[in-house]
């Protein structure tokens, strides 16, 4: 079972890509089951409606903004990358616009879908814009005059209310209902036109007209995404290797403690014969893995050091030795000067 589980998540992680949108997906499916199985309430009331259908059209989609900012893993790695120190390393505002703009388009696949669905319902438009109707070109146009306007938008505000609606006699309630939903249908499917065409332009035109920035963007970005898991990787790799070493150093040490008590008493007539105890076959590849950091303090100026100032992106060049909270120096090591001395014998 762990072995499968294991699987899973090796794919999931050389398929991140994949992996999230396929999430995205199914926040979007899920964005349309949870608005079916909203029970929308019109309160009926003048100040009220309107409110209750901003709300129910702009707040659940930022929700679901939100949440698929939240479930992608890249979002810690563009926060990390934009507040990280400079050091030896420019950071490149096209690389974290790159990273936003793909983020941002796999979490507004939702919040589109929720506000198509809610437009092409027609239940939110009609509730939000029921009292402006114009009732003298779809009702009796020669009682609205004599109406008040405090009176009028009583009535029109119960329009999708059909229990407590009573104004049949000013304007039949089906006719302002169709009236309302057909514009919001129209306002939908024009909505989900732009939507796609936007989509269109942004995936597909727009790496045409800027080719090299592009690539240049996508390339470094997925550097930053492939250098953070192997640092990860070989943090826990160290991380496994120093508990293993430090774990046997403290059995071998407990170990000689007892053999040290239990042959006190006859150390004196007893020789000792036993040899040095040998070190496990392991312990040797463990302390090779370690890579020379054995300590708490070294290791913590190396994470501070890799915070603060990261290696330049230049291969094939000698780093400078790790010094205190960062790198000493700011360029390639001088070469070391090599002295000889002869001695001549007389």
């Amino acid at each position: 079972t762990m072995d499968k589980f294991r699987m899973i998540f090796q794919f999931l992680q050389s398929n991140q890509e994949s992996f999230m949108n396929g999430i995205c997906g199914i926040m979007a499916l899920a964005s349309a089951q949870m608005y079916s199985a909203f029970d929308f309430n019109c309160p009926c009331l003048p100040g009220y409606n309107a409110a209750y259908s901003a709300g129910i059209l702009l707040a659940p989609p930022l929700v679901l903004f939100l949440l698929g900012l939240v479930m992608n893993n890249n979002v810690s790695m563009l926060a990390e990358e934009w507040k990280r120190p400079p050091g030896r390393r420019a950071k490149d505002p096209a690389v974290l616009r790159y990273m936003f703009c793909s983020m941002a388009q796999r979490a507004l696949i939702a919040p589109v879908v929720w506000v198509a669905v809610t437009l092409l319902d027609g239940k939110c438009f009609l509730c939000a814009f029921c009292t402006a109707v114009p009732v003298t070109a779809l009702g009796n146009g020669s009682l609205a005059p004599g109406l008040p306007a405090p009176e009028l938008a009583r009535l029109l505000a119960r329009v999708p209310c059909p229990e407590i609606y009573d104004g049949d006699w000013l304007l039949a309630r089906e006719v302002a209902v169709r009236y309302l939903r057909c514009i919001s249908q129209a306002l939908g499917w024009s909505f989900v036109l732009l939507t796609t065409l936007l989509a269109f332009v942004v995936r597909s035109v727009r790496p045409c007209f800027t080719q090299v920035a592009f690539l240049k963007s996508k390339y470094w970005s997925h550097y930053i995404d492939i250098e953070r898991k192997l640092f990860d990787e070989t943090c826990t790799e160290h991380a496994k290797a120093f508990a293993k070493v430090c774990i046997q150093q403290f059995f071998e040490a407990m170990n000689h403690d007892l053999e040290l008590g239990h042959t006190h008493g006859t150390l004196a007539t007893a020789p000792a014969s036993a040899a040095a105890p040998t070190p496990p076959d392991g312990a040797e590849e463990e302390r090779e893995k370690l890579r020379g950091i054995t300590d708490q303090g070294t290791m913590n100026r190396l994470l501070t050091s890799w915070h603060k100032c990261k290696p330049p992106l230049q291969l094939g060049r000698e780093e400078p030795l790790l010094m205190g909270n960062g790198w000493a120096g700011g360029g390639p090591r001088p070469p070391r000067k090599e002295v000889a001395t002869y001695f001549s014998k007389v």
